[in-house]
């Protein structure tokens, strides 16, 4: 007889972290998938708020939460550990302090540790008093670069639920002149592979049309390095199911990501989707006005001052 499937668990995530990191975010990105987020309850309220409910639970705390200290959180969410019924976990929203000034600075908000002085002050002081949180996270979200849409996508990778248990699988693509993505797991590096950039008849065009991927894979050493990347992501990735990380990016970088990392990103992309794997590919610095299709004009690698570039503005 085939024993019965375990009852699932309940899950409550609290989220917690910098004001002005993103919090926001990531709760609408929690509603999305289907949970009840509440901002900012009281703590002592937090058990019977999580006992009266019957959906998954997306919880907002931060140094506005009346009763707020890391010790007080730690010890509820320890307590929630000790419920068989419950599978609560902690995430933590920062950003570096120009990112953080720069959004206060904006929004012209008064950070909350610092009502009457000066933002940077509030921000000291609240990462002086959160580094507990920091340390006792489940997931760590750094969002000084990352767009609403990104953060969106990276909760529904570790939170979505799903029959299949594997991780979701994030490729992205990406300029160097533009900077590694902070999200990265695991990064590869093409630029040392022949660049379609310096023929003219390719120039225009990316790493998604026929002609640029011939002119790429004409490389000598493409095949073995490709070979080689995929025997590794075959030793990587079933590890990384077994050690129950529900979320990889992948991030193939060349100088300009239009070319030779789109392309690369791509055919990785198409290895791992045959393997039976959860993928989803962004290029992250083709033009955001740039089609799909061959014949694509010339443009430069994503501005995040670009008026296109709405989706690319950081939280």
């Amino acid at each position: 007889m085939s024993a019965e499937p375990a009852p699932s668990r309940l899950s409550i995530v609290l989220v917690t972290g910098l004001s002005g990191a993103g919090k926001g975010t990531i709760l609408h990105a929690f509603e999305d998938l289907g949970y009840e987020a509440v901002d900012n309850p009281p703590l002592p309220l937090l058990d019977s708020l999580v006992s009266r409910s019957d959906r998954p639970l997306a919880i907002g705390i931060d140094a506005r939460t009346r009763g707020f200290d890391a010790a007080s959180v730690l010890a509820v969410l320890t307590a929630l550990r000790r419920n068989p019924a419950l599978a609560p976990s902690l995430v933590f929203a920062e950003a570096d302090d120009p990112v953080l000034l720069r959004r206060y600075t904006e929004s012209r908000r008064r950070h909350p540790l610092a009502p009457a002085g000066k933002v940077a002050d509030g921000i000291a002081a609240e990462r002086a008093v959160t580094a507990p949180l920091r340390a006792a996270a489940d997931l760590l979200l750094d969002t000084s670069e990352t767009t609403p849409a990104a953060l969106r996508r990276l909760i529904g990778g570790h939170f979505a639920s799903g029959a299949d248990t594997g991780p979701t699988i994030a490729l992205v693509s990406f300029s160097y002149a533009a900077g590694l993505p902070r999200e990265a797991d695991l990064v590869f590096d093409v630029r040392f592979l022949r660049n379609p950039h310096y023929v003219p008849e390719l120039r225009p065009l990316t790493g998604r049309d026929p002609a640029v991927g011939a002119y790429i894979e004409a490389d000598p050493d493409f095949t073995a390095f490709f070979a080689r990347i995929c025997d590794l992501l075959v030793l990587l990735l079933p590890r990384y199911r077994q050690e129950g990380k529900s979320y990889v990016t992948i991030a193939v970088g060349c100088t300009g990501g239009r070319h030779r990392s789109v392309h690369v990103a791509e055919r990785i992309s198409k290895v791992l989707g045959e393997a039976g794997w959860r993928v989803a590919t962004t290029h992250r610095d083709l033009p955001a006005w740039m089609p799909a299709a061959s014949g694509s004009s010339e443009g430069n690698p994503r501005r995040s001052d670009s008026p296109a570039m709405s989706d690319r503005q950081p939280i």
